[in-house]
């Protein structure tokens, strides 16, 4: 059953990194992707980024229906910003040249198309780290790697609990949908669009729900058994760090710090190829 951004074991150097080092890893990428617009560092990000993803022997299934969705909210949030400021890139880069006319008052600039592109690289850069980070980190190793980094263990294993629950509600999911369309309920890409999201909606509300009371069930269980009691614990999916783990910390480190002081050097995060 295609599961989106599920865990999968596979004997790859990625998978076998500690949770730590991925959550570091994780975690500096993302900061140093929401500080920087230098186009040349999202670039180098973007690049290796998607060599990662590679190496990680993702499976396209598994991400494609979240990529489709990501990529849908940035072209909305592309035209916002073009509506809704138009000459932005121009303010930033200290020019105007205006390229075409489009609507009144919303001409198209050159300085207004780079500061878009670097926009949509940045979905880019964050994306890829985001799936690896989901489909080569254990439920449970994730839980004890955030609990590494000093996030108290109670949130970390309802972070935990919470992943384990994705693949699970897929299922349920599908097993409803195909019972509804095995009853003649049409809700493939023939029906229409309305029709397909008022039959999908019947069928999240009251799985959601149902995941809702299942949350209860474990949550009691673990208050019976006096799950929070002490301010440490121990994992059983707790991974040391080894050579390979210190290599990739000490990468990511140099790489964001080389990032954004070459973002800062001339006291801008904005790189102005224009100037």
């Amino acid at each position: 059953m295609n599961r989106l951004l599920s865990f999968k074991e596979k004997d790859t150097w990625i998978h076998r990194l500690s949770g730590v080092t991925k959550l570091l890893f994780f975690l500096l990428w993302c900061i140093t992707s929401a500080l920087t617009y230098d186009t040349r560092v999202l670039i180098a990000m973007i690049i290796i980024s998607l060599t990662i993803f590679v190496i990680s022997k993702t499976e396209w299934k598994q991400v494609s229906t979240v990529f489709k969705l990501v990529m849908f909210f940035m072209v909305l949030n592309v035209i916002a910003i073009f509506i809704m400021s138009p000459y932005q890139g121009c303010a930033i880069y200290g020019s105007k040249t205006i390229l075409a006319p489009f609507l009144p008052g919303h001409a198209l600039t050159r300085e207004e198309l780079f500061y878009l592109f670097n926009v949509v690289i940045k979905y880019f850069t964050v994306t890829p780290a985001i799936f690896i980070f989901m489909v080569t980190t254990d439920p449970s190793e994730f839980a004890a790697s955030m609990n590494g980094v000093g996030i108290p263990y109670s949130i970390a294993y309802s972070v935990a609990i919470a992943l384990r629950y994705i693949p699970d509600i897929q299922d349920e999911y599908h097993k409803i949908k195909n019972a509804q369309e095995a009853r003649g309920i049409e809700m493939s890409a023939k029906a229409k669009l309305t029709d397909r999201i008022r039959r999908t909606s019947s069928i999240i509300f009251p799985l959601l729900f149902s995941t809702m009371e299942r949350i209860d069930v474990v949550s009691n269980a673990m208050e019976l058994r006096g799950f929070g009691k002490k301010k440490k614990r121990t994992w059983y999916a707790h991974k040391d760090l080894r050579l390979a783990d210190y290599l990739v910390i000490v990468f990511t480190v140099v790489f964001c710090v080389a990032a954004l002081v070459l973002t800062f050097a001339d006291g801008n995060r904005f790189w102005n190829p224009f100037g």
